[in-house]
């Protein structure tokens, strides 16, 4: 079944809007401020890519706003409750809460990415660098539970630096390592039709990033087995940035920029979801084929989009009109640019407003 019904044409409730499941072989790009409703929006979307095809996705959530994924409301058809109760649907939470931990393995990481996080420079720091291109060598010292004590332990002044620069950013006391436990990117390998990562509760704010760099580089790492994947992210502009500001939101987005580039070959397709176009790197904006538009007022944000989807014609501008729930799509995923009323979920919407305080009586 290659159809996805996502709702109705807007102003003709009978007539109903459908999605070519098969044109997300394709990068697509998500955007609506908010309070547009595009994170509901977007779960509509994916509840169908769950009950209509095999394809699997991965899910960078950091709002949390995806976690109930696997739960169905009371108003969904017992049909698409049975159905989806029998898909395999993984949630990994970064906080202290019940459930399945996100963890990611230290060790497993790219040279490249471990020097990000530990913001060694390999002109500058060039003897600790080398250390850290090494170490692969010494797999005495890869343990993260021991590695500060076999370091310094080695009488090597370059291996002693290393040791208290790791202690000093403090980068092995994160939660996020599995410290000999079960890897996300294993998870990954086994391709649940869902796996989303909760990365909102991280203590440290580079921890979600380092958590999303260790497994868009392990896929790419593994692009050449062509198993395709969806890679949906949510609130996007925090991991693709056109303006990194540290070392490891610069190696995040080159890999990114790789993926967007690259990836569709390969079976590694992107669905970017943000509030603001100008706030997504150009390099992997300008590599979407698909668009959904939720409710936009900035005028530059407009622009940006009328530049980079031409296809949608005029239809950008009306955008500033919409209300919650109503959105344009257009590009390989839909016959013609549609302007659309969104349907409703049939899974439980974690996240939302908080309400104000107001005085009874």
């Amino acid at each position: 079944m290659t159809e996805l019904t996502i709702g109705t044409v807007l102003g003709e409730p009978e007539q109903a809007v459908q999605l070519d499941a098969r044109r997300f072989n394709r990068h697509t790009f998500w955007c609506g401020q908010s309070g547009s409703g595009k994170t509901y929006a977007l779960g509509v979307v994916l509840e169908q890519l769950l009950l209509r095809t095999e394809l699997p996705m991965l899910i960078l959530d950091p709002n949390s706003d995806f976690v109930h994924l696997p739960k169905t409301r009371d108003a969904a058809s017992a049909e698409d409750a049975a159905r989806l109760a029998d898909i395999d649907i993984r949630v990994f939470h970064s906080s202290q809460r019940d459930g399945e931990r996100l963890r990611a393995r230290y060790i497993d990481m790219s040279t490249v990415s471990k020097a990000a996080l530990l913001q060694l420079d390999p002109i500058k720091d060039a003897e600790e660098y080398n250390v850290l291109l090494h170490m692969e060598e010494h797999t005495d010292r890869l343990d993260t539970d021991h590695m500060l004590e076999n370091l310094r332990a080695s009488g090597d002044p370059g291996m002693v630096r290393l040791a208290n620069r790791i202690d000093n950013l403090e980068v092995l006391g994160w939660d996020l390592w599995s410290r000999g436990e079960g890897a996300i990117t294993q998870v990954i390998d086994e391709r649940p039709r869902a796996t989303v990562m909760d990365l909102g509760g991280f203590a440290h704010p580079n921890e979600p990033k380092v958590a999303a760099l260790a497994v868009l580089e392990h896929l790419w790492a593994r692009r050449e087995e062509r198993r395709p994947i969806l890679i949906v992210i949510d609130e996007a502009h925090n991991l693709c940035s056109p303006n990194p500001r540290t070392d490891v939101e610069r190696v995040l987005t080159e890999q990114l920029v790789q993926i967007a580039a690259e990836g569709r070959k390969f079976g590694l397709w992107l669905l970017l979801s943000t509030q603001r176009p100008t706030k997504i790197h150009p390099n992997v904006l300008s590599q979407c084929d698909n668009l959904a538009l939720m409710r936009v007022n900035a005028p530059r944000d407009l622009a940006e989009l009328a530049d980079v989807f031409g296809f949608a014609g005029d239809k950008i501008s009306r955008s500033q009109r919409f209300t919650q729930g109503q959105a344009l799509f257009a590009g390989g995923f839909i016959e013609e640019p549609t302007y659309v009323q969104m349907g409703v979920r049939i899974t439980e919407e974690s996240g939302g407003d908080v309400r104000v305080p107001l005085r009874e009586g």
